[in-house]
């Protein structure tokens, strides 16, 4: 009886081991985060979930890696990432050093050749700060959707208004490039137009004692009433969504206020959600410009909830922005404040107003075809040119003395002074100003206020005229107006 139990005990055994209900396992990270201008040690076996797997996993970790590399290269690129692989004697490391760009993008895995993996890399400067910034520079520029498949397990990654700040970028330029065509209108008219129906107008109108109803149809000049509907439905959507992140700040009031402002462009258009068939015959129109389609897509992203700020669980659509060009507009946007109290003329780069082309000869053998600087002031006998770079080098420079700083940042910041003097041969006026702006953060600006050190000066006298070269940093928060009070009175001291 005994050995009965015990044979019955291990058949049971047996049984619960081979039972289909087992553990569910907890899903591995398959999301790489960093930093811009930041590098990302990673242990490759760790990541490529070989611990335990192999007998050797370092070798394997280091073969998936190269595959790795070769397989998202492109990807790797289009994000400014360096990838290199590491060995320490004991485990593979996989090193990411990233660049000026943020955003996120899918990323192929080694061992299913899909798009499992993702990638999203955050500004180093906290978004609480670039919000208000995008909405302080009037949205010059702004988050850009890539054509890439979703990003799995991104969305949360990123603040919520993010990609309704990209979907309304859209649906402002679908708008702009809307439209007009002609459109069969039925309408009671107090004179006849077009195909008059005589047998309702007799039926309906005329035995009522309606004599100035007439009831025509007509071909008429219209914009797009049904893809109207379409942008309004997609607006309302995004606004209702906006709402519930008041409390990220005031730049989403803007972001709200923004939605309105094009809502009352298509007031008159009732709202209407487009079927699956709808969105298809718009895409198959002839004469589609990029605005277009890309309004189109945000649509579609908002009727499937991807494009609602982040409400997507899963997945996330996959964007980039560069932060070179997001300072640039930053540095634009402060120095214009500072032209408009001096009374000054404003060019600047962004807009190709400072181009200078660099003819050489043989033209095929150039290197630079042109000259641009960013900012380009002049007051009276005096030019004022900005050159933004969005570099860490301010943060060097102000805690460390020359020697102290590393070769490289060293040799960077020799480049970007050259540029700068570059730029002074361009002015035409007595007195040129030279300056290099470089990114910091709140506290950093103002204990520089504090200390009398925003500005770092220096003097180059060329016989006929002077140039002084200007070195300071510009906060990546705050508003503009407190920005410029301290740059206004160094301009105007030197303007008088």
């Amino acid at each position: 009886m005994a050995a009965k139990s015990l044979k019955q005990g291990k058949i049971r055994v047996y049984r619960g081991n081979k039972s289909p209900l087992l553990r569910p396992q907890q899903a591995r990270e398959v999301c790489l985060e960093l930093q811009d201008n930041s590098v990302m040690r990673k242990s490759a076996v760790e990541f490529f979930g070989l611990r335990g797997s192999a007998r050797d996993p370092s070798s394997t970790a280091a073969r998936l890696a190269d595959q790795f590399e070769a397989q998202n290269r492109s990807l790797f690129a289009l994000m400014d990432i360096r990838l290199n692989r590491l060995y320490d004697g004991s485990d593979v490391y996989i090193a990411l050093e990233s660049g000026n760009v943020v955003g996120g993008v899918p990323l192929f895995s080694p061992t299913s050749g899909m798009l499992d993996y993702g990638m999203v890399i955050q500004p180093r400067f906290p978004w609480p700060g670039i919000g208000p910034m995008l909405a302080e520079m009037g949205w010059r520029i702004a988050p850009t959707p890539l054509k890439l498949p979703l990003l799995k397990r991104s969305e949360r990654r990123v603040p919520t208004w993010v990609i309704s700040c990209m979907v309304l970028a859209r649906l402002k330029a679908l708008l702009d490039s809307l439209n007009r065509r002609f459109e069969l209108v039925n309408e009671n008219r107090s004179a006849p137009r077009g195909a008059v129906r005589w047998s309702e107008y007799a039926t309906r109108y005329l035995a009522t004692g309606q004599f100035l109803s007439v009831p025509c149809t007509f071909p008429d000049l219209r914009d797009d009433r049904l893809l109207a509907g379409a942008i309004r439905y997609s607006l309302e959507k995004q606004r209702s969504a906006l709402e519930s992140q008041r409390e990220h700040g005031g730049f989403v009031h803007q972001l709200i206020a923004f939605c309105n402002d094009l809502l009352r462009r298509v007031q008159n258009s009732p709202s209407l959600l487009p079927s699956a068939n709808t969105l298809s015959s718009w895409l198959q129109r002839p004469l589609r410009t990029q605005h277009y389609l890309e309004g189109l897509q945000a649509i579609e992203w908002t009727i499937e909830d991807r494009g609602l700020a982040g409400v997507s669980d899963l997945e996330g659509i996959p964007w980039r922005m560069p932060m070179e060009q997001f300072f640039e507009a930053w540095v634009e946007t402060v120095f214009r404040s500072v032209a408009r109290l001096i009374g000054a003329s404003v060019r600047t780069g962004r807009q190709r107003e400072t181009v200078h082309p660099i003819s050489w000869e043989p033209p095929y053998l150039g290197s630079q075809k042109a000259l641009v600087p960013d900012v380009w002031l002049e007051c009276g006998s005096t030019t004022l040119i900005v050159d933004a770079k969005y570099k860490r080098h301010w943060d060097e420079l102000e805690d460390s003395a020359w020697g102290s700083v590393e070769q490289m940042v060293r040799e960077q910041h020799r480049g970007d002074l050259l540029q700068v003097l570059a730029y002074a041969g361009l002015a035409r006026t007595d007195r040129v100003i030279v300056c290099l702006a470089y990114p910091c953060r709140l506290s950093t600006w103002e204990r520089m206020i504090r200390r009398n050190r925003l500005l770092h000066k220096a003097e180059i006298n060329t016989g006929t005229r002077s140039i002084t070269v200007w070195l300071t940093a510009i906060p990546m928060a705050t508003a503009v107006d407190k920005i410029c009070a301290p740059l206004f009175a160094e301009v105007r001291s030197a303007v008088a």
